[in-house]
């Protein structure tokens, strides 16, 4: 039975912010980024997007995308800098400005996802990346695979990138790739160890970086539910044998209801996703953050919007 509080939360739900003393804001598919000289002002609101659409609010979503990222990033700070200056509140993330590159970096360890339906549709060298022959659906790679992608704008769809085309397009230097890549593949295997010690697989995720002059930075977010694929150790080799999907604690719940109930993958109308399909997917993600971190979120009903407003205006940002 789920937790009241995840009902109640559903009409205080955070969809948008308004905060114009921060700065010029721009709308993200989940983040409202507000700049103000050289810092931002991240906001990680309820909204949930899923095919790059944005579809729904979910409770307390925005907390645990801002409280994991921080859990993480403050883990990895020995393997790469953050852009991470201040956390004023459980929804905002103040950071340095970057100049960021136009790439997601994606790392997968598994043939799962997006990927896994490329091959089905007879893609046999996505990303410009071969893939080992005889593999099946959830298989682990022998390494695991970059696969960069454009950073569409809201509503857009993301497009696949080789690396030869990052630098054919001018999207990063040689030296800045090897930068990049070298602190992606280095992060994923932090987030592997740390997953696969709290009884998860880190099964696959995407990084942002960004530079102030030469210095790179791990920007957005990090190994949160958003933008990572967690599945559970203990049941992986089970299911894999079986054929069944994997036991899943990350948004892909919701892709695999609107393919499967809905026939959506992100085009056409939208559908509407009802309240209890909300609250499962809310449970899902307070699942993964307690498992992460070991520690419960405590879940205070209420007016997001003005919280934010009462913390930002007592560490004196507004």
């Amino acid at each position: 039975m789920s937790d009241p509080a995840l009902r109640a939360q559903l009409s205080f739900t955070l969809s948008d912010t308004h905060f114009d003393a921060l700065g010029t804001r721009y709308r993200g598919k989940v983040r409202d980024v507000y700049r103000q000289d050289d810092r931002l002002f991240l906001i990680a609101t309820d909204r949930l997007s899923a095919f790059d659409k944005v579809l729904t609010t979910i409770p307390f979503k925005g907390e645990v995308l801002n409280r994991l990222a921080q859990f993480w990033f403050e883990k990895t700070a020995h393997v790469a800098k953050n852009h991470v200056l201040d956390v004023p509140d459980p929804n905002v993330t103040v950071a340095r400005a970057t100049q960021p590159f136009p790439i997601e970096v994606v790392v997968r360890g598994y043939l799962t996802g997006s990927l896994w339906r490329d091959v089905e549709r007879g893609e046999r060298k996505p990303y410009g990346v071969p893939l080992p022959a005889g593999m099946g659906k959830d298989a682990a790679f022998p390494t695991p695979l970059l696969t960069p992608s454009t950073k569409a704008a809201p509503g857009e769809h993301d497009a696949p990138l080789s690396e030869a085309d990052v630098l054919g397009r001018g999207l990063a230097t040689g030296q800045e790739w090897g930068a990049i890549r070298e602190a992606a593949l280095a992060l994923f295997r932090e987030g592997q160890a740390w997953a696969r010690s709290r009884g998860l697989l880190l099964v696959d995720t995407k990084y942002e970086f960004g530079k102030v002059g030469s210095t790179l930075y791990v920007i957005d977010e990090m190994h949160t539910p958003d933008s990572s694929r967690y599945w559970r150790a203990a049941e992986y080799e089970t299911r894999l044998r079986a054929g069944q999907d994997q036991a899943m604690l990350d948004k892909e719940t919701v892709r695999q209801w609107l393919i499967r109930e809905k026939g959506f993958s992100g085009h056409g109308p939208l559908p509407v996703i009802p309240e209890d399909i909300r609250v499962r997917t809310a449970e899902t993600y307070l699942s993964a953050y307690q498992q992460l971190t070991g520690t419960a979120l405590p879940l205070v009903v209420g007016d997001v919007v003005e919280r934010i407003r009462k913390n930002l205006t007592t560490h004196g940002y507004l």
